[in-house]
């Protein structure tokens, strides 16, 4: 039996060596970068001057996959974890159990408990809005495979189409006294789980993800639709802008036009991991995943069309060319900044603070495949300096947020909440 097994083996060995090696799957370095539409808008060189040593610190660790955080006004952190559950950080650095009253999340893919952000007047009404992906009716909460993806492709597409994954929301609630529980839950807008953010003027802006990204065989979009207002009813790529009740403003870009739903803003997203009012202006910048490179930095005006699916500065899974291989195209707007190969940008943060005098209105962002937090300089509207910190700790940075002090917050999906402050 042991030289069965022995011959076996050996066999086994010399088919291997004998057969032709496995392609290994493209990467965007396979394939020539995309040439940039306008000086400065890819690849911009490292600052003159270089950061301070930086004094990291850890505030909180062994959190279950964070994903966004805000501030309390007594002090207390409220961070989502992505599996569902909402806690309490509390000065002390102890994380307390998960509130009640959180609805029910499905986990699956990118999909989860998401982003979240106080009301501007919490102080007086206690009200959090935040995005989560909810399971469809008569299904329980539940984190599920990946590959539930893959099953979900061998359908036909009217059965796809017609047996939904889940549902995306937006929703406010009442965080208890005791911060124990939400209370009074309201969903405002379904089709958006992405980030959420209140604009100058009071309204509030929620990102939403490609969700026909489902993949075939060959890594390629299996059921996309046109980014076209003649067909955007469904389309999901878009940024909303509603009331912080969930009405719609009176001058929404698309109010009468059938064939667009009216909380829509823009359209033509892939996956907006990241978004931030600059303060010297007061536009919304929005960060998105490419496919295979072409992560983006945009600038968000009411109905535009950002491109997505059919302009592109990466390419699909494959090495295909996105649509026909266009990175400009008539009708759509011009990323103002974007990474080939992609680092996957995720939260955003404008820099104002005093700690760091000589980053003042600089534009921070958190990079999952590149494991490092991005400081962008800019002049105006252009990118003109790039350098990347935080790159030793080799942990994704799922966001950033300034701290009341001055200091800078950073979510790992370690499960850690960093805090850095200059080295002294």
């Amino acid at each position: 039996m042991r030289k069965f097994v022995l011959a076996l083996a050996v066999l086994v060995w010399l088919i291997a060596i004998a057969s032709p090696a496995r392609a290994q799957a493209p990467k965007a370095t396979d394939y020539p970068a995309p040439k940039p539409a306008f000086p400065g808008q890819t690849g911009a060189p490292a600052p003159q001057k270089t950061s301070p040593p930086l004094a990291v610190e850890t505030v909180v660790s062994r959190l279950d996959s964070p994903w966004a955080m805000a501030f309390l006004p007594n002090g207390n952190i409220l961070v989502t974890e992505r599996n569902g559950e909402m806690r309490i950080a509390d000065q002390n650095r102890v994380v307390h159990a998960p509130l009640a009253g959180v609805p029910g999340v499905k986990v699956v893919g990118a999909g989860g408990l998401h982003d979240i952000v106080l009301d501007p007047h919490f102080a007086e009404n206690r009200l959090i809005y935040f995005t989560y992906y909810a399971p469809p009716p008569g299904e329980d909460p539940g984190v599920w495979p990946n590959s539930f993806y893959g099953r979900q492709l061998n359908l036909p597409l009217a059965e796809r189409r017609a047996k939904p994954l889940g549902t995306e929301h937006a929703a406010r609630a009442r965080l208890s006294d005791d911060e124990k529980s939400l209370e009074h839950l309201q969903v405002l807008v379904d089709g958006f789980d992405r980030r959420v953010l209140f604009a100058p003027d009071g309204t509030l802006f929620v990102t939403g993800a490609d969700r026909s990204m489902l993949y075939d065989a060959k890594g390629d979009p299996a059921d996309h639709q046109v980014s076209d207002p003649d067909t955007l009813r469904n389309f999901t790529g878009r940024v909303a802008r509603i009331n912080p009740d969930g009405s719609i403003p009176k001058d929404n870009p698309f109010l009468g036009q059938g064939t667009v739903l009216p909380e829509t803003f823009s359209y033509g997203h892939r996956d907006p991991e990241g978004v931030v009012i600059n303060p010297a202006t007061g536009d919304l910048w929005l960060d998105e995943h490419g496919p295979m490179g072409g992560d983006e930095i945009n600038i968000i005006h009411a109905g535009k069309n950002y491109g997505w699916p059919n302009v592109s500065y990466g390419r699909q899974y494959s090495g295909e060319v996105v649509g026909s291989g266009a990175q400009v195209k008539e009708g759509t707007e011009q990323p103002i900044y974007y990474w080939y190969p992609d680092i996957g940008p995720c939260g955003m943060m404008f820099y104002t603070g005093d700690m760091f005098p000589d980053w003042k209105g600089n534009l921070f962002i958190g990079a999952l495949y590149g494991k490092f937090l991005v400081r962008l300089v800019l002049d105006g509207n252009r990118v003109v300096a790039e350098e990347h910190l935080l790159a030793d700790l080799g942990q994704r940075v799922r966001g950033v947020q300034q701290g009341t002090d001055g200091s800078i917050y950073v979510i790992t999906d370690a499960g850690n909440i960093l805090r850095l402050t200059p080295k002294k």
